[in-house]
C-alpha cells in the first residue's frame, strides 16, 4: 500500500502540483513571518544588551511618581551619596528626552519616535567620540555616527533641531558611536552639554536618571541592593541586567504584534488552500474509484485504502512545505532587505532561522494537507468494491445532507447572536467569536444557499442560450464542491469587505468631526505626539493674522476614589475655535472654576450642570469646580474640560498636547506658510488645516488596506487554484456528457462558453456571499467604533463593493481558461465511449501498472 500511494502521487503531478503551490504559498507566508519577525527581534534584543552592557545598576524614577505630589527629584547631591557607596567605581547623571534634528533638507531625520537627545560629559564611556570632541557649552552638539552618515553632516556644520517646540540652530563639535538601539533602528541621538541638557530635558541641577559601574568582584545584584536605600522616594534602582532584559522584551514584544498579524493573513491562506486540497484528492479520488475497488476486492481493508490516500498527502504536504520553507527564508531575508532599501533602518545581525521555525513550517503543511484529504480518503474507503468497479456513485444521502444544513443553521444562528450580544455588551471578545462562528455556519450552509442564489442568476444567463441554461445547472450539480470552492472567495471578500467599510465609515466620521466639532483652522502638534512647549503657543498668538488662539492641555486628576482627564483650553478663546455638540448648557459662563464635562464622565458621576466636582490635581492640591455645561465627546474633546488659567498651576512644566490656532480669511497656502515661518520651519512640528487632518486619517486608512489587499491576494490566488481545480474535475466527470453534447451539435465555441460561465457564476456566489458578510461585519464593528467616536455612521462604498465583485467574476473568467480549452478539445467518440470517472490517457502509464489495468477492464 506504501509503493502503491508512492506511485499514485508521481502518476497525477498535473493534478498535484495545483496543490503542492497552495500549501507552498501558505507555508512559505509561515516561514517567512517566522523568520522575518525572529531576525528582527534577534536584532533588536541583541542592540538592547549591547547599549546597557556597561551599565551595572541604573537609577530611575518609577513611574508612579512621575506626575504625583512630592515627585522624587535626582540632584547632584543624589549623584555625590550613591558614588560614595561601596563597590561604586564611579556614577554619572544622566539627562534625557525628545529631539528633534533637521536633515540638510529641513527634513525630519529617524521616524521621529526615536529622536532623542542626552547630556555629554567629558571621559563619558557611553559615547567614544570618533571625530571631534563633545559639546562643553550652549550651542554646541555632538551627534551619532550613523545619523552623521545618513544626513551628511560633519564636525563644524551648523544644524536645526526641535526639543518641544521651538527651533535651535547648533554647531557639531563632534561624532561619537554608540550602541544605542534606537540609533540603530534608524532614529538619531544628539548630545548637548550637560547644563543645557539639564535645562531642556529637566531643570537645572537635576537628572533625569543615574548610572553606576561597579567595582570588579562586585554583582550587580548587590549594588543595586545598596544605591536602593540611598535613593529618594519614588526612584528605584534595576540591575543592568534586567534593563537589557526588559528593553528585549519590549521589542518581543512590539514583534509579538507584527508576528501575529502576519501570521493571522497566512492561517486565512492556508484555510482557503483546505478547499482546494479536499477538492484535488476528491478529484483523484474519483479517478482511482475502480483502482481502490479492485484494491478492496483483492483484500485491502478500509483502514489500508484510507491509509493509502493520507500518505498520499502526507508526501504532497511533506514536499510542499519544504518548497514552503525555503521560500519563506528567501521571504524572510528579502523583507528585511526591503526595509533596509526603502529607509527604515533595522539593527545588523544574522538571518535567525530557529529550528521552531522549520518545525512549524513543515507540520503546517503537513498537517493541513492531511487533515483536508481526510475525508477523500473516508469517502474511497466507504464506496462498496462491486459499486465502485460498475461507476454507481451514490450522491450524499438526504440524512447527512439535513444533518449538515442543521448543524450550519446552528452555528449560524450562534454566530449571529454572539455578534448581537457583542454590539450591546461591547465586548470585543465576543465580536470575534460569534463572527467566527457566523463564517463557519455560512460555510456549512454553502450547499444549501447555493441553489436559490444561482437559480437567482438565471435571468443573467439566459440570454447564452442552451450555453447559459447547462453552466447554471452544473453549477449546482456538485453542490458541496461548489460552496467548497465559492467558500474560497467568499472568506477574502468578506475580510476585505468588512475592513473597507470599516475605514470609509472611519474616515468620514473623522471628517465629520474635524468639521463641526473644530472651528479652528489650523491645529499645531508635534509629529511624534510629544508635547508641545507653552512658548509655541504664545508665537503663535503675536503673529499678524491670527485672530484667535488656545492651546489643549492634557492632564489626570482624581475625583473622590476615580481617575478623570482634565483638558485644559483657553477660556476667552475656545469659543472662536472649537463647537463640541452641547447637551445641556454652553460656553456662556465656561472660565474660573466653571467646566464643561463629556456625557459618559457626567452620568458615570452622575453630574450635570450646577454639580459641584471635588478634584485633586497631580500635585496633590484640590478644589471643587461646578458643572457649567455637557457635552458629547469626540476625539479631540474629551473628560473635564476646564481653563488653563485654572490648571496650568497644578502641573509642573506645563506643556501644551497642540495648539489650536484661527487666522483671519480662513484658511490657505499663505496662511500656513506664515505659522511655519513663524515656527522657524520646525520639523518637529506639523501645521494642519481641517482637511490635512482628513487626508492624514485617509492615508493610514488606505495604507492598512493596502497592506490587508496584498496579504489577502495569496488567499484568492489558492482561491483561484480552487476554481481551477473544481472545473478541471467537472470537466472530468462530465466527459461522456460533453462528448454527447458535441455529438448532437453543440460546437466548441459554446462548449468553452458554459464552463466559462459555470466559472463565472460560482465566482460570483463566492462573490456575492462575501460582500453580504463583510457589510454585515462593518456595521457590527461599527457600533464599537461608534462608543468612542460619536460622528461615526455606517457608509457603504458602492463603487469598491461593485469592483469587488468586478474582480470575483474576473476570477471565474481567468481561472475557466484552461478548463474550458480542455473541455473544448475532448474527442467525442472516445468521450462518448467513456462510462465514469477513469484515468485520463496521458495519466495511463507502464509506471502505474494497477491504473493500467483498471482502464483496461472498465467495461
Amino acid at each position: 500500500m506504501l509503493k502503491t500511494a508512492l506511485r499514485n502521487v508521481l502518476a497525477h503531478k498535473a493534478r498535484l502540483l495545483m496543490t503542492v503551490l497552495a500549501v507552498l504559498l501558505g507555508t512559505a507566508f509561515v516561514a517567512g513571518t517566522l523568520v522575518f519577525t525572529s531576525t528582527l527581534s534577534s536584532a533588536y534584543e541583541k542592540s538592547a544588551v549591547r547599549g546597557a552592557q556597561d551599565i551595572d545598576v541604573a537609577v530611575r524614577l518609577e513611574e508612579d511618581s512621575q506626575n504625583a505630589a512630592g515627585k522624587a527629584v535626582l540632584t547632584a547631591s543624589t549623584v555625590q551619596r550613591l558614588s560614595e557607596l561601596p563597590g561604586v567605581r564611579n556614577a554619572n547623571g544622566t539627562v534625557t528626552g525628545d529631539t528633534a534634528l533637521a536633515d540638510k533638507k529641513g527634513d525630519l531625520v529617524g521616524d521621529g519616535w526615536s529622536s532623542k537627545g542626552g547630556n555629554w560629559a567629558e571621559g563619558d564611556p557611553r559615547y567614544p567620540m570618533e571625530r571631534g570632541r563633545g559639546p562643553l557649552k550652549g550651542g554646541e552638539v555632538a551627534l551619532d555616527s550613523q545619523t552623521a552618515e545618513r544626513t551628511g553632516y560633519r564636525v563644524g556644520d551648523t544644524v536645526r533641531l526641535s526639543v518641544a517646540g521651538p527651533v535651535r540652530t547648533e554647531r557639531v563639535t563632534g561624532i561619537f558611536r554608540t550602541d544605542d538601539g534606537g540609533v540603530a533602528a534608524g532614529g538619531s541621538l544628539v548630545l548637548f552639554d550637560t547644563a543645557s541638557a539639564q535645562r531642556l530635558f529637566a531643570e537645572p541641577g537635576r537628572w533625569t536618571g543615574i548610572e553606576l559601574r561597579a567595582e570588579k568582584g562586585v554583582s550587580q545584584t548587590a549594588l543595586a541592593a545598596r544605591a536602593e536605600k540611598a535613593l529618594p522616594t519614588g526612584a528605584e534602582a534595576v540591575t543592568g541586567k534586567r534593563l537589557a532584559e526588559e528593553q528585549a522584551d519590549s521589542a518581543r514584544g512590539q514583534m509579538d504584534t507584527l508576528r501575529t498579524g502576519l501570521l493571522a493573513f497566512a492561517g486565512i491562506a492556508l484555510f482557503v488552500g483546505i478547499f482546494l486540497i479536499a477538492n484535488t484528492f476528491s478529484m483523484l479520488v474519483a479517478q482511482r474509484t475502480a483502482e481502490l475497488a479492485l484494491m478492496r476486492a483483492l483484500g485491502a481493508s478500509r483502514r489500508q485504502v484510507t491509509r493509502s490516500v493520507l500518505i498520499e498527502a502526507f508526501a504532497v504536504g511533506l514536499i510542499a512545505s519544504a518548497g514552503g520553507l525555503a521560500a519563506g527564508i528567501a521571504i524572510g531575508a528579502g523583507l528585511r532587505s526591503l526595509l533596509n532599501a526603502s529607509g527604515q533602518t533595522i539593527p545588523d545581525g544574522p538571518l535567525v532561522i530557529s529550528t521552531s521555525t522549520v518545525i512549524i513550517s513543515l507540520l503546517t503543511g503537513v498537517v493541513v494537507t492531511v487533515f483536508a484529504a481526510r475525508m477523500p480518503a473516508r469517502r474511497a474507503a466507504k464506496t462498496p468494491p462491486v459499486a465502485a468497479m460498475n461507476s454507481v456513485h451514490a450522491a450524499a444521502g438526504g440524512r447527512s445532507l439535513l444533518l449538515r444544513n442543521s448543524l450550519g443553521a446552528l452555528l449560524t444562528a450562534a454566530g449571529a447572536v454572539g455578534v448581537l450580544a457583542a454590539i450591546g455588551s461591547k465586548d470585543k471578545l465576543l465580536m470575534g467569536g460569534g463572527a467566527a462562528l457566523l463564517v463557519i455556519g455560512v460555510f456549512v450552509l454553502t450547499p444549501l444557499l447555493s441553489r436559490p442564489v444561482i437559480a437567482a442568476a438565471a435571468p443573467l444567463l439566459r440570454p447564452f442560450g442552451i450555453s447559459g441554461k447547462l453552466a447554471r445547472r452544473n453549477a449546482v450539480r456538485a453542490p458541496r464542491r461548489t460552496a467548497a470552492t465559492a467558500s474560497a472567495l467568499m472568506i477574502g471578500l468578506t475580510l476585505v469587505t468588512g475592513l473597507t467599510v470599516v475605514a470609509g465609515s472611519v474616515a468620514q466620521a473623522i471628517d465629520k468631526m474635524a468639521a463641526d466639532s473644530v472651528k479652528a483652522d489650523y491645529t499645531v502638534s508635534m509629529t511624534n505626539l510629544r508635547p508641545l512647549s507653552p512658548e509655541v503657543e504664545r508665537t503663535l498668538a503675536e503673529q499678524p493674522g491670527v485672530t484667535a488662539s488656545s492651546p489643549l492641555q492634557i492632564a489626570t486628576a482624581k475625583s473622590g476614589d476615580n481617575e478623570v482627564r482634565l483638558t485644559g483650553v483657553d477660556a476667552d478663546q475656545i469659543a472662536r475655535l472649537a463647537a463640541p455638540e452641547f447637551i445641556d448648557g454652553s460656553w456662556r459662563g465656561f472660565g474660573g472654576d466653571r467646566v464643561a464635562v463629556d456625557k459618559v464622565t457626567a452620568e458615570k458621576n452622575n453630574w450635570k450642570p450646577g454639580s459641584t466636582v471635588p478634584v485633586r490635581y497631580e500635585d496633590g492640591r484640590s478644589e471643587e469646580l461646578t458643572v457649567s455645561a455637557v457635552y458629547e465627546d469626540n476625539a479631540m474633546f474629551s473628560g473635564v474640560m476646564l481653563d488653563t488659567a485654572t490648571l496650568a498651576p497644578h502641573l509642573r512644566g506645563a506643556t501644551d498636547q497642540q495648539v489650536l490656532v484661527a487666522v483671519e480669511g480662513g484658511p490657505s497656502d499663505a496662511a500656513k506658510e506664515r505659522l511655519e515661518d513663524a515656527l522657524g520651519n520646525n520639523p518637529a512640528v506639523a501645521v494642519k488645516n481641517k482637511e490635512d487632518i482628513s487626508d492624514d486619517f485617509a492615508s493610514a486608512f488606505n495604507l492598512l488596506l493596502n497592506m490587508v489587499y496584498g496579504l489577502l491576494g495569496m488567499a484568492v490566488l489558492v482561491a483561484v487554484l480552487g476554481v481551477v481545480n473544481t472545473l478541471a474535475m467537472s470537466v472530468y466527470e462530465r466527459q461522456q456528457e460533453l462528448g454527447m453534447l458535441r455529438a448532437i451539435g453543440l460546437d466548441r465555441r459554446r462548449v468553452k462558453r458554459m464552463v466559462r460561465l459555470e466559472s463565472l457564476t460560482i465566482s460570483l456566489f463566492g462573490g456575492v456571499m462575501g460582500v453580504a458578510l463583510g457589510v454585515f461585519f462593518g456595521w457590527a464593528v461599527g457600533q464599537l467604533i461608534g462608543e468612542s467616536l460619536s460622528t461615526y455612521a455606517l457608509v457603504l462604498p458602492w463603487p469598491r463593493l461593485v469592483l469587488f465583485l468586478f474582480l470575483a467574476g474576473v476570477v471565474g473568467v481567468l481561472a475557466a481558461l484552461w478548463p474550458a480549452r480542455r473541455a473544448a478539445r475532448l474527442n467525442v467518440l472516445q468521450a462518448i465511449a467513456r462510462q465514469g470517472p477513469a484515468a485520463d490517457a496521458d495519466e495511463v502509464s507502464p509506471r502505474n501498472p494497477i491504473v493500467s489495468d483498471t482502464t483496461r477492464i472498465s467495461p
